[in-house]
């Protein structure tokens, strides 16, 4: 197949334009359309200008009949716009979660096998080629895993305005938590058993809580723990964990140090770049000799050349293209992103009913 792929863009925010710009030009897509409910009164990207503008989702489906559609949205209209654009012939690109509910999500992998179209979800993490080898050095550390991830930002200005009205939807343990639990998933190769979480409301603007805390145990006797925090009272001193600690040592994603080089700088941690870019891994020997002294000095990977946020965003649209035109399986991948979602969801509840929840 080498025909292009017409592509209808839905949601032109943060990611929704970082997607834009990839099949704007990508030699594979060709854009048929941008659609968000008030994009005619907003600013459009220049390189997108020029582009057939649409308000209604369901009126850009019918009058462009594309062959995929990219659904970069706020959560609680990913699984319905995703069920339409199948159930219209489109193959489906969506950033994440895959749904606000288990059934939802259910539903929408459903209708993919059923339809025989193709689902790639935003997991931009998988493409990542720093958390890839992340991921492949913790698989080397025995088992049990300890997993330490925490995703908190700081919000001003824009990010002010875009993490309350994320909240709107999801809370943060939930919105980010599915890329960090899939990691962990990954990670052990193990079923989940045991989920507990705790929360807080520190933004009074925000209609949910703004902060959380979730803890997942597996059946390997693995246990890893997600912090993440929206709001302008976040604190930026340790916004950056992401630790794995096994029988033989751990590994670490080392931060840049010059994250706030810039004085004026007040909500860095909100920056993406600065969650996905990272200066090294370490990994750390816990082998002793006789004297008890290590006998292997730490190992540093460098990491100076890993792609910025944009051209991971290019990736997963080549994998999008890919799983088309090569009829890729996705099956274990929607499966993950079914599964991170319901340890989320879990975390969520056990917040509300202030116990664990066992998982089946």
């Amino acid at each position: 197949m080498t025909d292009l792929v017409r592509v209808l863009v839905v949601g032109l925010g943060n990611m929704g334009a970082s997607h834009a710009s990839a099949y704007h030009r990508m030699d594979g897509f060709q854009i048929v359309g941008l659609c968000s409910r008030s994009i005619k009164s907003r600013e459009i990207p220049q390189e997108l200008q020029g582009y057939p503008l649409f308000e209604d989702y369901e009126a850009a489906l019918a009058d462009l009949k594309p062959d995929a559609v990219s659904i970069n949205t706020w959560p609680n209209t990913h699984a319905d716009y995703a069920i339409k654009a199948m159930d219209a012939g489109a193959h489906v690109f969506m950033e994440k979660p895959i749904g606000t509910s288990n059934e939802e999500a259910r539903a929408v992998v459903d209708k993919a096998k059923q339809t025989g179209r193709k689902l790639v979800l935003g997991y931009i993490l998988r493409v990542h080629p720093s958390w890839i080898k992340f991921i492949e050095l913790g698989k080397t550390l025995g088992k049990p895993l300890v997993m330490r991830l925490n995703l908190n930002q700081q919000s001003s200005g824009d990010a002010w305005r875009w993490h309350k009205n994320l909240i709107d939807s999801l809370i943060p343990i939930v919105d980010c938590g599915v890329h960090y639990v899939d990691v962990m998933c990954q990670l052990t190769g193990a079923k989940p058993v045991r989920v507990h979480g705790i929360g807080a409301s520190l933004w009074a603007e925000a209609d949910k809580q703004n902060y959380g805390h979730l803890h997942v145990t597996f059946d390997d006797g693995s246990v890893g723990w997600y912090e993440a925090g929206w709001g302008p009272m976040m604190s930026e001193t340790a916004f950056f964990v992401k630790d794995i600690v096994g029988p033989k040592g751990s590994v670490s994603m080392v931060p840049n140090e010059a994250v706030r080089s810039d004085a004026d700088d007040l909500s860095g941690s909100a920056d993406i770049d600065k969650h996905t870019k990272t200066d090294a891994i370490r990994y750390h020997h816990a082998e002793v000799g006789a004297d008890k002294n290590f006998v292997k000095p730490d190992d540093l990977t460098s990491m100076e050349d890993e792609p910025g946020h944009q051209e991971l965003c290019d990736r997963e649209q080549e994998l999008f293209l890919k799983a088309i035109r090569e009829d890729l399986d996705l099956s274990a991948s929607m499966e993950a992103a079914v599964d991170s979602l319901r340890i989320v969801l879990a975390a969520e509840q056990s917040i509300k009913e202030e116990r664990a929840i066992r998982l089946d």
